[in-house]
């Protein structure tokens, strides 16, 4: 085939794919495919030393949507050329060196996460934040001032007066993420889709519930300072209130750059958020305006990408789950694949929309997605494997209780609240649950075993269940039953956080039920609050404060409610204060894998002992607690130790951190 045509053939294809990945956010291919396709394309190019005009190695990025206001950058946010692996890396280096010619300028190199989120570009004018918008296609994006200052962690005002543009990227942690599936009708598939969904979300409300952070990384434009270097740049960040993370590492040579990407592949997993690789850029602002730009990336940068997991495989069947909310959830059961070392053979389609905008059917081939570590995800089907496919069926009726379904948004859902099991089944698992009322030895199984048996079909039939009830059910002996009803009547004694999450209410996860109670401090006060109050709270939005009101004011709920007080449960304010302890007012980073707790339970652990839990070790750190395969903030501990700058810094190992308990 003659070359030229080869490459209009690819040019056609790849800006249909970056149509459908940037503009729709509904990508039809993986990265890998994209790539395979996108590197074929820079080759012909090469060897036929033409640039097409529409070529995609010549943009920066996909047109914005048209829903809203397009903003013109001041400067434009330039993609970064990506290296795969460590000679990429070296060639790079060397084609850097090659293109400065001998200069005597000077060559250090800095090391930052490549965070995955959605970028975004800061406007500041006289100190006050006047605009926001994302990326879009590098020169022109969409405005999102209002989603943007639902960012806490955002100053809307700095102390620098000039007119400013701060690039970074806006991000949705891994742990706000679960805490915010627990209890939200629509759950969220991952934490890059959440979001980049609530940012581009019309209503800042919703944007709001997401509970957003963001890292700021960049001064793309500046009038009134200039900068010698990308370390004064971020300075100059940490000085205004940005917020940076923590994690920066200068090198004075590629070498020093490749032994720090080998340690961080570890490392970046124990992240709280979704990272896709390390960004590296060349620390001094004169040697990068020496080297210039290509017509898409910066010469003095380059982002070193994680492989993300990628594997294909078939749909066998889809199922529809019932859940504590009455939400019907599609799950989709796969031919079992190996994926990162874990097999998988079922993935969530999250809801009727989902299935009908990844055109999956049963009998087709689809592709799964797993960076992070994180759970793997179906990102669409293979089109060509799709013929004579069996279309999924949207229910009519629940699959537990054969009640008819309703449609609320994008969700289907069982409204027989009072008969159907697995509504009921997950009400009491949820409630029974460590986070809330914790009872112990409870679990789904059980559940059913006295939904089954006993007629258990409400959270507080749990308190009339007697002896002879449960030593004649199977698997319960005298040892079984007497420890089950002793951790049930210790649940009665309890804190009122703990009693108003377990209650499920709609959208409401453990921080709000704390902060709820922190702030009424009786039960019969939270039953009472007002919408005006209630928004006042922190976190507490429109959406939240409305779930509020309407679960207290359905009579059954209230009559749940009165039926467990009857029983004896006693919901009190101040349980959750902390205990004096050795860790009371000392700050505690955790590294490497403990024995006996996962990253939350030693977490939550730290803070009940009156511990504040950071991610980085710093002068100002009193413990580091090490587990196994500790990284670099156990060497930077020791460095510090050394040092003698924090006298107050001690290392414990987990056999230490118990003993110091007792």
């Amino acid at each position: 085939m003659d070359k030229v045509k080869r490459m209009k053939e690819l040019i056609q294809q790849l800006n249909e794919y970056s149509y459908r990945y940037y503009v729709l956010d509904d990508p039809i291919v993986t990265d890998k495919e994209y790539d395979v396709l996108y590197d074929e394309l820079v080759e012909l190019e090469k060897e036929t030393e033409t640039l097409l005009p529409n070529s995609p190695t010549l943009r920066v990025g996909g047109e914005p949507l048209k829903s809203f206001t397009p903003h013109s950058h001041l400067s434009p946010l330039w993609s970064l050329d990506k290296a795969k692996t460590e000679d990429e890396l070296r060639n790079w280096d060397t084609r850097v060196k090659k293109l400065l010619g001998g200069q005597d300028l000077p060559l250090e190199y800095v090391v930052e996460y490549k965070f995955d989120g959605l970028t975004i570009n800061l406007t500041y004018e006289g100190g006050e934040l006047v605009q926001a918008a994302t990326r879009g296609n590098g020169v022109t994006g969409e405005a999102i001032l209002p989603q943007i200052k639902t960012i806490k962690s955002l100053p809307l005002s700095i102390d620098f007066q000039g007119t400013i543009e701060v690039q970074g990227e806006g991000l949705m942690g891994l742990s706000v993420l679960e805490e915010y599936n627990r209890t939200a009708e629509e759950p969220l598939k991952n934490a890059r889709n959440a979001a980049a969904g609530a940012l581009r979300n019309l209503n800042p409300k919703v944007t709001a519930t997401r509970k957003l952070d963001a890292f700021c990384y960049n001064v793309g434009y500046a009038e009134g300072i200039e900068f010698t270097t990308h370390m004064e740049m971020i300075g100059f960040l940490r000085e205004n209130r940005f917020p940076v993370n923590k994690y920066i590492k200068l090198c004075k040579n590629i070498g020093e750059v490749i032994e720090e990407i080998r340690q961080l592949k570890e490392e970046v997993k124990a992240l709280d958020y979704l990272t896709d690789g390390i960004v590296i850029k060349i620390n001094h602002i004169e040697t990068r305006q020496q080297l210039g730009y290509t017509q898409k990336f910066p010469r003095w940068a380059i982002a070193f990408k994680f492989e993300a997991q990628e594997v294909t495989t078939e749909l066998k069947d889809v199922i529809w789950q019932v859940g504590r909310t009455g939400k019907l959830t599609p799950s989709a059961i796969l031919e079992a694949v190996d994926i990162g070392g874990v097999t998988v053979s079922r993935a969530t389609l999250n809801n009727w929309d989902d299935i009908q905008r990844k055109k999956v059917k049963k009998g087709c081939n689809v592709w799964l997605r797993r960076s992070n570590d994180v759970i793997p995800e179906i990102m669409g089907a293979i089109e060509e494997t799709c013929e004579g496919a069996e279309e999924i069926q949207r229910p009519q009726r629940c699959p537990a209780c054969g009640s008819e379904v309703i449609e609320k948004g994008a969700h289907i859902f069982c409204p027989n609240s009072l008969a159907c099991k697995p509504q009921l089944v997950s009400a009491i698992v949820h409630y029974s649950s460590r986070d809330a009322m914790d009872i112990e030895g409870f679990s789904e199984k059980t559940a059913e075993q006295l939904y089954e048996a006993l007629g258990i079909k409400d959270i507080a039939d749990l308190y009339d269940i007697k002896y002879e009830d449960l030593i004649c059910l199977e698997r319960f002996g005298d040892k079984k039953t007497k420890n089950l009803l002793e951790a049930i009547e210790k649940s009665k004694d309890c804190r009122l956080d703990a009693f108003i999450y377990a209650l499920g209410i709609p959208n409401v996860g453990r921080k709000t039920a704390t902060d709820l109670a922190k702030h009424y401090q009786s039960l019969e006060t939270i039953m009472e609050a007002q919408y005006d109050e209630l928004v006042t709270l922190p976190d507490v939005g429109g959406i939240v404060a409305s779930s509020i009101i309407d679960f207290f004011q359905d009579e059954k709920i209230v009559a749940t409610i009165q039926r467990l007080l009857d029983r004896g449960v006693h919901p009190k304010y101040g349980g959750s204060e902390t205990k004096e302890s050795p860790f009371t007012g000392k700050t505690v980073v955790v590294t490497g894998t403990l024995e006996g707790y996962n990253r939350k339970e030693i977490k939550d652990l730290l803070e009940k002992l009156g511990a504040k839990v950071t991610g980085s070790v710093s002068k100002n750190t009193d413990y580091l607690l090490a587990g196994e395969e500790a990284g670099s903030k156990l060497d930077k501990a020791r460095e510090i130790i050394a040092s003698g700058t924090a006298t107050n810094l001690k290392i414990l190992t987990e056999e230490e951190f118990t003993n110091m308990l007792i």
